[in-house]
Protein backbone atom coordinates (compact mmCIF):
# COMPACT_ATOMS: atom_id res chain seq x y z
CA UNK A 1 0.00 0.00 0.00
CA UNK A 2 1.58 3.33 -1.13
CA UNK A 3 2.31 6.11 1.57
CA UNK A 4 -0.02 8.91 1.49
CA UNK A 5 2.61 11.72 1.45
CA UNK A 6 6.21 12.16 1.88
CA UNK A 7 7.44 12.32 5.69
CA UNK A 8 9.94 15.16 4.16
CA UNK A 9 6.99 17.39 2.68
CA UNK A 10 4.62 16.65 5.05
CA UNK A 11 3.61 19.98 6.26
CA UNK A 12 2.73 20.91 10.40
CA UNK A 13 4.40 19.09 13.36
CA UNK A 14 6.62 16.83 13.05
CA UNK A 15 7.16 12.95 15.20
CA UNK A 16 8.71 13.73 17.93
CA UNK A 17 8.46 17.76 18.37
CA UNK A 18 6.64 17.76 22.02
CA UNK A 19 10.20 16.42 23.13
CA UNK A 20 12.29 18.49 21.07
CA UNK A 21 13.36 22.62 21.97
CA UNK A 22 12.59 25.60 20.10
CA UNK A 23 16.44 25.72 19.26
CA UNK A 24 16.80 21.89 17.80
CA UNK A 25 17.36 21.64 14.20
CA UNK A 26 13.70 20.30 12.39
CA UNK A 27 13.77 18.38 9.05
CA UNK A 28 10.94 19.99 7.66
CA UNK A 29 12.98 23.86 8.20
CA UNK A 30 15.87 22.12 6.25
CA UNK A 31 18.02 23.91 3.66
CA UNK A 32 17.66 21.16 1.72
CA UNK A 33 20.40 19.24 -0.61
CA UNK A 34 22.57 20.61 -3.00
CA UNK A 35 20.89 18.87 -5.97
CA UNK A 36 17.04 18.43 -5.36
CA UNK A 37 15.12 14.92 -4.82
CA UNK A 38 11.81 13.46 -3.91
CA UNK A 39 11.51 12.99 -0.69
CA UNK A 40 10.94 9.97 0.95
CA UNK A 41 7.84 8.63 1.97
CA UNK A 42 9.14 6.96 5.36
CA UNK A 43 12.04 8.58 6.55
CA UNK A 44 13.10 12.98 7.08
CA UNK A 45 16.12 14.45 5.88
CA UNK A 46 18.16 13.83 8.91
CA UNK A 47 17.01 9.88 8.89
CA UNK A 48 17.98 10.06 5.15
CA UNK A 49 21.23 11.18 5.57
CA UNK A 50 21.99 9.23 8.59
CA UNK A 51 21.05 5.74 6.40
CA UNK A 52 22.92 7.20 3.51
CA UNK A 53 26.45 7.63 5.77
CA UNK A 54 25.90 3.71 6.82
CA UNK A 55 25.75 2.49 3.98
CA UNK A 56 28.69 4.38 2.03
CA UNK A 57 32.12 2.78 1.12
CA UNK A 58 34.09 5.00 3.25
CA UNK A 59 31.85 4.00 6.58
CA UNK A 60 32.93 0.44 5.98
CA UNK A 61 36.21 1.30 5.28
CA UNK A 62 36.13 2.37 9.02
CA UNK A 63 36.45 -0.94 10.24
CA UNK A 64 39.67 -1.51 8.98
CA UNK A 65 41.66 1.79 9.99
CA UNK A 66 43.19 1.85 13.42
CA UNK A 67 42.17 4.60 15.81
CA UNK A 68 45.16 4.38 17.77
CA UNK A 69 47.69 2.11 17.11
CA UNK A 70 47.05 -1.00 19.85
CA UNK A 71 44.45 -2.85 17.20
CA UNK A 72 47.28 -4.59 15.95
CA UNK A 73 47.58 -6.20 19.49
CA UNK A 74 44.14 -7.89 19.89
CA UNK A 75 40.64 -8.20 18.90
CA UNK A 76 38.57 -5.95 21.73
CA UNK A 77 40.90 -2.59 20.68
CA UNK A 78 39.29 -0.05 19.09
CA UNK A 79 38.91 1.07 15.50
CA UNK A 80 37.42 3.88 13.67
CA UNK A 81 34.54 2.15 13.07
CA UNK A 82 33.95 0.79 16.97
CA UNK A 83 34.83 4.68 18.29
CA UNK A 84 32.43 5.87 15.15
CA UNK A 85 29.48 3.83 17.14
CA UNK A 86 30.20 4.65 20.81
CA UNK A 87 30.24 8.38 19.74
CA UNK A 88 27.20 8.07 17.97
CA UNK A 89 25.36 6.36 20.83
CA UNK A 90 27.50 9.12 23.09
CA UNK A 91 25.70 12.45 20.85
CA UNK A 92 22.47 10.45 21.01
CA UNK A 93 21.93 10.44 24.63
CA UNK A 94 23.08 14.19 24.84
CA UNK A 95 20.56 15.20 21.91
CA UNK A 96 17.93 13.15 23.59
CA UNK A 97 18.48 15.43 27.62
CA UNK A 98 18.83 18.59 25.41
CA UNK A 99 16.02 18.22 23.55
CA UNK A 100 17.46 18.57 20.43
CA UNK A 101 17.35 16.42 17.17
CA UNK A 102 18.89 12.58 17.85
CA UNK A 103 19.05 11.73 14.13
CA UNK A 104 21.10 14.99 13.43
CA UNK A 105 23.20 14.58 15.72
CA UNK A 106 23.50 10.76 15.14
CA UNK A 107 24.17 11.07 11.31
CA UNK A 108 27.27 14.05 12.00
CA UNK A 109 28.66 11.45 14.96
CA UNK A 110 28.21 8.63 12.13
CA UNK A 111 30.04 10.84 9.19
CA UNK A 112 32.48 12.64 11.50
CA UNK A 113 35.76 10.13 10.78
CA UNK A 114 35.06 9.32 7.36
CA UNK A 115 38.04 11.47 5.97
CA UNK A 116 41.22 9.87 8.06
CA UNK A 117 43.46 8.08 7.16
CA UNK A 118 45.05 4.49 7.43
CA UNK A 119 47.26 4.19 10.29
CA UNK A 120 45.34 7.00 12.66
CA UNK A 121 46.53 10.29 13.35
CA UNK A 122 50.06 8.88 12.10
CA UNK A 123 48.86 8.38 8.78
CA UNK A 124 47.25 11.74 8.33
CA UNK A 125 50.30 13.63 10.31
CA UNK A 126 52.32 11.74 7.20
CA UNK A 127 50.04 12.44 4.53
CA UNK A 128 49.76 16.09 5.68
CA UNK A 129 53.46 16.06 4.84
CA UNK A 130 53.43 14.78 1.61
CA UNK A 131 50.76 17.38 0.55
CA UNK A 132 52.91 20.02 2.24
CA UNK A 133 53.01 22.13 -1.37
CA UNK A 134 49.85 21.31 -2.29
CA UNK A 135 47.85 22.36 0.33
CA UNK A 136 48.04 19.77 3.02
CA UNK A 137 45.73 17.33 4.48
CA UNK A 138 43.04 17.65 6.74
CA UNK A 139 40.94 14.70 7.71
CA UNK A 140 37.74 17.28 8.23
CA UNK A 141 37.98 18.24 4.43
CA UNK A 142 38.35 15.47 3.67
CA UNK A 143 35.33 13.92 5.19
CA UNK A 144 33.51 16.62 2.96
CA UNK A 145 35.25 15.82 -0.39
CA UNK A 146 33.77 12.08 0.67
CA UNK A 147 30.44 13.06 1.17
CA UNK A 148 30.25 15.31 -2.24
CA UNK A 149 32.60 14.16 -4.32
CA UNK A 150 34.60 10.97 -4.44
CA UNK A 151 31.36 8.39 -3.07
CA UNK A 152 29.73 7.47 -6.46
CA UNK A 153 27.04 5.01 -5.46
CA UNK A 154 23.98 7.49 -7.07
CA UNK A 155 22.95 7.85 -10.69
CA UNK A 156 22.63 11.42 -10.34
CA UNK A 157 24.97 12.64 -8.90
CA UNK A 158 28.49 12.34 -6.73
CA UNK A 159 29.22 11.76 -3.42
CA UNK A 160 26.02 11.46 -0.88
CA UNK A 161 24.05 15.09 -1.96
CA UNK A 162 23.64 15.28 2.42
CA UNK A 163 21.63 17.92 3.61
CA UNK A 164 22.90 21.58 4.62
CA UNK A 165 22.85 20.82 8.15
CA UNK A 166 24.41 17.89 7.98
CA UNK A 167 27.42 19.49 5.52
CA UNK A 168 27.52 22.37 8.40
CA UNK A 169 28.00 20.38 10.90
CA UNK A 170 30.53 18.19 9.65
CA UNK A 171 32.41 21.08 8.47
CA UNK A 172 32.33 23.47 11.28
CA UNK A 173 31.53 20.98 14.24
CA UNK A 174 34.45 22.15 16.47
CA UNK A 175 33.62 25.83 15.92
CA UNK A 176 33.35 28.67 13.17
CA UNK A 177 35.79 28.60 10.73
CA UNK A 178 35.90 32.43 9.51
CA UNK A 179 35.64 35.33 11.85
CA UNK A 180 33.59 38.51 11.87
CA UNK A 181 36.17 39.90 9.22
CA UNK A 182 36.22 37.07 6.91
CA UNK A 183 39.52 35.73 8.09
CA UNK A 184 40.22 32.04 9.02
CA UNK A 185 40.08 31.56 12.71
CA UNK A 186 42.93 30.54 14.94
CA UNK A 187 42.29 26.83 14.00
CA UNK A 188 43.54 28.04 10.09
CA UNK A 189 45.06 31.26 10.85
CA UNK A 190 48.39 29.89 9.11
CA UNK A 191 47.53 27.34 6.45
CA UNK A 192 44.25 29.03 5.42
CA UNK A 193 41.18 27.05 4.96
CA UNK A 194 41.18 23.77 3.14
CA UNK A 195 40.84 23.84 -0.66
CA UNK A 196 38.37 21.56 -0.35
CA UNK A 197 36.16 23.66 1.98
CA UNK A 198 36.60 26.34 0.17
CA UNK A 199 35.50 24.99 -3.18
CA UNK A 200 32.02 23.41 -1.72
CA UNK A 201 31.71 27.28 0.47
CA UNK A 202 31.32 28.53 -3.90
CA UNK A 203 28.71 26.32 -4.35
CA UNK A 204 26.53 26.11 -1.16
CA UNK A 205 27.15 28.80 1.46
CA UNK A 206 27.73 27.03 5.02
CA UNK A 207 28.27 29.85 6.75
CA UNK A 208 31.75 29.63 7.78
CA UNK A 209 31.78 32.18 10.03
CA UNK A 210 28.79 31.37 12.83
CA UNK A 211 28.91 28.38 14.97
CA UNK A 212 27.20 24.90 13.96
CA UNK A 213 24.02 23.51 15.50
CA UNK A 214 23.54 22.87 18.71
CA UNK A 215 23.25 18.96 17.62
CA UNK A 216 27.00 19.41 16.08
CA UNK A 217 28.24 21.00 18.75
CA UNK A 218 26.96 17.83 20.57
CA UNK A 219 28.80 15.47 18.51
CA UNK A 220 31.64 17.19 18.70
CA UNK A 221 31.88 16.72 22.31
CA UNK A 222 30.80 12.99 21.85
CA UNK A 223 33.87 12.62 20.23
CA UNK A 224 36.07 14.06 23.08
CA UNK A 225 34.17 12.06 25.28
CA UNK A 226 34.69 8.55 23.55
CA UNK A 227 38.31 8.95 22.80
CA UNK A 228 38.88 9.78 26.47
CA UNK A 229 37.34 7.06 27.84
CA UNK A 230 38.70 4.43 25.26
CA UNK A 231 41.97 5.53 25.22
CA UNK A 232 42.52 4.73 28.48
CA UNK A 233 40.49 1.72 28.35
CA UNK A 234 42.39 0.42 25.51
CA UNK A 235 45.56 2.20 26.98
CA UNK A 236 44.99 -0.23 30.17
CA UNK A 237 44.07 -3.45 28.18
CA UNK A 238 47.55 -3.11 25.96
CA UNK A 239 49.82 -2.61 29.03
CA UNK A 240 50.85 0.71 28.04
CA UNK A 241 49.89 2.07 31.35
CA UNK A 242 48.13 0.51 34.92
CA UNK A 243 45.40 1.55 36.73
CA UNK A 244 47.77 3.30 39.54
CA UNK A 245 49.20 5.32 37.15
CA UNK A 246 46.31 6.91 36.43
CA UNK A 247 46.27 8.49 39.74
CA UNK A 248 48.30 11.27 38.68
CA UNK A 249 45.30 12.38 36.88
CA UNK A 250 43.13 14.53 39.96
CA UNK A 251 39.59 13.26 38.31
CA UNK A 252 40.83 9.75 37.67
CA UNK A 253 42.07 9.14 41.30
CA UNK A 254 39.07 10.47 42.48
CA UNK A 255 37.24 8.13 40.38
CA UNK A 256 39.59 5.48 41.18
CA UNK A 257 38.90 5.87 45.27
CA UNK A 258 35.32 5.97 44.68
CA UNK A 259 35.45 2.37 42.91
CA UNK A 260 37.74 0.90 46.06
CA UNK A 261 35.41 2.03 48.43
CA UNK A 262 32.57 0.43 47.07
CA UNK A 263 33.72 -2.47 45.40
CA UNK A 264 37.27 -3.37 47.58
CA UNK A 265 40.03 -5.75 46.04
CA UNK A 266 37.99 -5.77 42.57
CA UNK A 267 39.84 -7.61 40.08
CA UNK A 268 41.85 -5.28 37.44
CA UNK A 269 39.44 -5.88 34.51
CA UNK A 270 36.22 -5.19 36.31
CA UNK A 271 37.91 -2.16 37.83
CA UNK A 272 38.70 -1.17 34.11
CA UNK A 273 35.30 -1.33 33.09
CA UNK A 274 33.43 0.39 36.18
CA UNK A 275 36.24 3.31 35.71
CA UNK A 276 35.61 3.55 32.04
CA UNK A 277 31.74 3.81 32.96
CA UNK A 278 32.46 6.42 35.23
CA UNK A 279 34.45 9.12 33.00
CA UNK A 280 31.79 8.84 30.39
CA UNK A 281 28.27 9.09 33.01
CA UNK A 282 30.26 12.21 34.71
CA UNK A 283 31.42 13.91 31.59
CA UNK A 284 28.06 12.99 29.64
CA UNK A 285 25.81 14.54 32.99
CA UNK A 286 28.24 17.68 33.51
CA UNK A 287 27.66 18.37 29.77
CA UNK A 288 24.15 18.13 30.05
CA UNK A 289 23.94 20.09 33.34
CA UNK A 290 26.26 22.74 32.06
CA UNK A 291 24.47 23.35 28.66
CA UNK A 292 21.38 23.09 30.28
CA UNK A 293 22.40 26.35 32.01
CA UNK A 294 23.92 28.34 28.95
CA UNK A 295 21.02 27.34 26.45
CA UNK A 296 18.66 28.72 29.55
CA UNK A 297 20.65 32.05 29.58
CA UNK A 298 20.71 32.42 25.97
CA UNK A 299 16.87 31.30 25.34
CA UNK A 300 17.36 30.71 21.81
CA UNK A 301 14.44 30.77 20.03
CA UNK A 302 15.23 28.78 16.88
CA UNK A 303 18.58 26.45 15.59
CA UNK A 304 19.95 29.74 13.76
CA UNK A 305 20.00 31.86 17.00
CA UNK A 306 22.29 28.95 18.46
CA UNK A 307 24.20 29.48 15.09
CA UNK A 308 24.72 33.22 15.72
CA UNK A 309 25.61 33.12 19.52
CA UNK A 310 28.81 34.01 20.77
CA UNK A 311 30.01 30.98 22.66
CA UNK A 312 28.69 26.95 21.71
CA UNK A 313 26.08 26.10 23.58
CA UNK A 314 27.07 22.54 24.03
CA UNK A 315 30.36 22.35 26.29
CA UNK A 316 32.26 21.26 29.28
CA UNK A 317 32.16 22.78 32.23
CA UNK A 318 34.95 23.96 33.73
CA UNK A 319 35.72 21.27 36.15
CA UNK A 320 35.28 18.66 33.62
CA UNK A 321 37.56 20.75 30.92
CA UNK A 322 40.55 20.57 32.83
CA UNK A 323 39.50 16.78 33.48
CA UNK A 324 40.05 16.86 29.98
CA UNK A 325 43.00 18.42 29.53
CA UNK A 326 44.73 16.29 32.31
CA UNK A 327 43.61 13.09 30.66
CA UNK A 328 45.11 13.99 27.48
CA UNK A 329 48.27 15.41 28.97
CA UNK A 330 48.42 12.06 30.74
CA UNK A 331 47.75 9.89 27.23
CA UNK A 332 49.76 12.02 25.29
CA UNK A 333 53.29 10.75 26.68
CA UNK A 334 51.88 7.16 28.04
CA UNK A 335 50.48 6.26 25.13
CA UNK A 336 50.08 8.19 21.93
CA UNK A 337 53.93 8.69 22.52
CA UNK A 338 54.34 5.59 24.01
CA UNK A 339 58.27 4.48 23.04
CA UNK A 340 56.44 0.68 21.99
CA UNK A 341 53.95 2.78 20.10
CA UNK A 342 56.55 5.21 18.64
CA UNK A 343 58.79 2.32 16.84
CA UNK A 344 54.98 1.22 15.18
CA UNK A 345 54.00 5.32 14.32
CA UNK A 346 57.65 5.34 12.51
CA UNK A 347 56.77 2.25 10.46
CA UNK A 348 53.29 3.28 9.45
CA UNK A 349 54.24 6.83 8.28
CA UNK A 350 56.84 5.51 6.13
CA UNK A 351 54.85 3.40 4.67
CA UNK A 352 52.55 6.60 3.50
CA UNK A 353 55.42 8.43 2.37
CA UNK A 354 56.39 5.51 0.24
CA UNK A 355 53.54 5.25 -1.22
CA UNK A 356 52.41 9.14 -2.10
CA UNK A 357 56.15 9.04 -3.66
CA UNK A 358 55.87 5.77 -5.47
CA UNK A 359 51.98 6.96 -7.05
CA UNK A 360 53.35 10.65 -7.77
CA UNK A 361 56.02 9.41 -10.06
CA UNK A 362 54.56 6.97 -11.34
CA UNK A 363 50.28 7.50 -11.39
CA UNK A 364 49.94 4.12 -13.46
CA UNK A 365 50.78 2.10 -10.65
CA UNK A 366 47.41 3.46 -9.02
CA UNK A 367 44.50 1.31 -10.35
CA UNK A 368 42.87 2.49 -13.22
CA UNK A 369 40.08 4.14 -11.78
CA UNK A 370 42.76 6.67 -9.96
CA UNK A 371 45.32 6.44 -12.74
CA UNK A 372 43.61 7.02 -15.66
CA UNK A 373 44.35 10.19 -16.74
CA UNK A 374 46.22 11.27 -13.81
CA UNK A 375 49.40 12.58 -16.02
CA UNK A 376 47.20 15.34 -17.54
CA UNK A 377 46.16 16.94 -14.47
CA UNK A 378 48.41 19.69 -13.07
CA UNK A 379 50.48 19.08 -10.11
CA UNK A 380 48.36 20.48 -7.63
CA UNK A 381 45.26 17.88 -8.82
CA UNK A 382 47.32 15.09 -9.47
CA UNK A 383 48.73 15.13 -5.89
CA UNK A 384 45.00 15.76 -4.80
CA UNK A 385 43.64 12.49 -6.16
CA UNK A 386 46.98 10.71 -4.63
CA UNK A 387 45.60 11.65 -1.13
CA UNK A 388 42.52 10.84 -1.68
CA UNK A 389 43.45 7.57 -3.30
CA UNK A 390 45.34 7.11 -0.34
CA UNK A 391 43.23 8.51 2.52
CA UNK A 392 40.45 6.09 1.57
CA UNK A 393 42.50 3.02 2.05
CA UNK A 394 41.97 0.67 5.31
CA UNK A 395 45.35 -0.36 7.14
CA UNK A 396 45.58 -4.10 5.55
CA UNK A 397 44.95 -2.53 1.77
CA UNK A 398 47.94 0.45 2.64
CA UNK A 399 50.14 -2.92 3.63
CA UNK A 400 49.12 -5.08 0.59
CA UNK A 401 49.45 -2.26 -1.85
CA UNK A 402 52.80 -1.46 -0.11
CA UNK A 403 53.98 -5.51 -0.68
CA UNK A 404 52.66 -5.14 -4.28
CA UNK A 405 55.31 -2.11 -5.17
CA UNK A 406 58.46 -2.50 -2.31
CA UNK A 407 60.36 -5.11 -2.45
CA UNK A 408 60.51 -5.20 1.84
CA UNK A 409 57.33 -4.01 3.57
CA UNK A 410 57.41 -3.18 7.27
CA UNK A 411 55.57 -5.59 10.00
CA UNK A 412 53.73 -2.98 12.24
CA UNK A 413 54.09 -5.16 15.48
Amino acid sequence: MPYPHSLESAPGREPGDRWRAPYACRSSLSRGRLIDEPGSATRNHFQRDRDRIIHSTAFRRLKHKTQVFVSHEGDHFRTRLTHTIEVAQIARALARALGLDEDLAEALALAHDLGHTPFGHTGEDALDACMAGFGGFDHNAQTLRIVTRLERRYAGFDGLNLSWETLEGLVKHNGPLLDGDGRPTARYAETGIPAAIVEYQARQDLWLDSYASAEAQAAALADDIAYNAHDIDDGLRAGLFGLSDLRAVPFLAELLDEIEHLHPGLETSRATNELVRRVITRFVEDVIADSQMRLAALAPADADAVRRAQAPVIAFPEVIATADRDIKAFLYPNMYRHPRIGVIRAKAAQVVRDLFERFSAVPSAMPAEWGQGCEALDEHRRARRIADYIAGMTDWYALDEHRRLFDATPTLR
